[in-house]
């Protein structure tokens, strides 16, 4: 049956192959924007666009028009793709809930994923891999913790999208001042061990379907990432990791989440064992991998939200998703450029695609780039 499906967040990459999937799927595809120049808002697939106010700088205009638009519209499903919008969203659900199915977990579940803390506690708890947590508060650090920490360690934001935050503190001499400074911007602030980052990283999207059934769970390996000293993947591959599978399944379900999920891990060079760092409760900017590799996650939340049967599916490996924007940069300052493996130069073997860059919707790519040099002009 079609449905009227509304989509947060159109300035977002996911926005693109989500709304592809449901577009393709017969569904009425409507997009809220923060303006006219996002990626969501030249694309093909939307059937409409509204101008929104941002849910990260604008919270409050955000869900005003949310709800007016609720109100005056029928819309069979809203789905969040960004932390600020989804949190919103969790937050007013029993209201919200009166216009439109949310695909979003109750508040306090959907917190536990966001909370890095939180989530530490409860790999702690059920004997879960996962990064070495010191401390986490914005209190000042305890002196019995500061006698028993071991160096290197990280410090970041409990709540912070990104690298934003994050610092390698190497010895004693700083660790209080950096803390205090980033408890000042960000609030409440993790200290966890460093894991050498000369493994692999990967991430787990997972859909649990309200049976409180694993439907999918796509594992894939960060190969490439700039900054190239640690930031977001530029190349992703799929691989087989049936003991990541297990560890985050295994997490989310004591969590009681439903739906998809999105987790990160790092393998520990020193024990190879890939531990949890933090869960992402949303869309993710490169779901786009899970499906070429086969998994709708688009067709999983729509038939989940209205009861129909989800049948179990596995993914294909080898499959590739370059961010070919940020790619560039990383074979510009990586020394790995000529013997990266896959190739960088590897574009046409059919086995990967790009997260924005598209022959059949190339407007996006476009206005991306377009952004992108107005962004880094504006800034000399």
């Amino acid at each position: 049956m079609i449905k009227k499906i509304l989509i947060l967040d159109g300035h977002t990459r996911q926005t693109l192959p989500m709304s592809k999937a449901l577009k393709k799927a017969g569904h009425f595809v409507t997009l809220l924007c923060p303006n006219k120049v996002c990626m969501g808002y030249v694309s093909r697939w939307p059937d409409r666009k509204f101008i929104c106010p941002d849910a990260k700088t604008h919270p409050q205009d955000f869900i005003q028009k949310l709800t007016v638009i609720l109100k005056k519209e029928t819309y069979d499903l809203v789905i969040p793709h960004f932390d600020y919008s989804a949190k919103i969203i969790s937050e007013n659900k029993d209201i919200l809930s009166k216009y439109s199915k949310l695909a979003v977990n109750d508040f306090n579940i959907f917190m536990k994923a966001r909370d890095k803390s939180e989530t530490m506690r409860l790999c702690m708890e059920n004997n879960i891999p996962h990064t070495k947590t010191y401390y986490s508060g914005e209190n000042p650090i305890p002196k019995n913790i500061l006698n028993h920490i071991e160096y290197p360690v990280v410090i970041k934001p409990v709540f912070a999208e990104s690298a934003r935050g994050f610092h390698k503190i190497e010895n004693p001499d700083q660790i209080e001042s950096i803390f205090d400074e980033v408890v000042k911007q960000y609030g409440k602030t993790l200290i966890q061990e460093y894991i050498p980052q000369t493994d692999i990283q990967y991430k787990c999207e997972v859909f649990i379907g309200n049976d409180n059934e694993v439907k999918a769970a796509v594992v894939f390996s960060k190969v490439r990432w700039y900054p190239v000293d640690g930031g977001s993947s530029t190349f992703n591959l799929t691989v087989s990791r049936s003991d990541i599978v297990n560890t985050c399944t295994k997490l989310l379900k004591k969590m009681e989440w439903k739906g998809y999920a999105d987790v990160d891990l790092i393998q520990d060079p020193r024990t190879g064992v890939a531990k949890v760092m933090e869960i992402n409760p949303r869309i993710t900017g490169s779901v786009k991998i899970a499906f070429d590799a086969g998994v709708n996650f688009a067709n999983m939340i729509v038939d989940d939200a209205f009861g129909k049967k989800i049948v179990p599916v596995e993914y294909e490996t080898g499959i590739g998703l370059r961010m070919f924007h940020k790619d560039i940069l990383w074979f510009i300052k990586s020394s790995d450029r000529f013997i990266a493996k896959p190739s960088w130069f590897n574009f046409f073997d059919g086995t990967s695609s790009d997260q924005i860059i598209s022959l059949s919707d190339p407007l996006p790519s476009i206005f991306f780039t377009l952004e992108g040099l107005f962004k880094l002009f504006k800034g000399r």
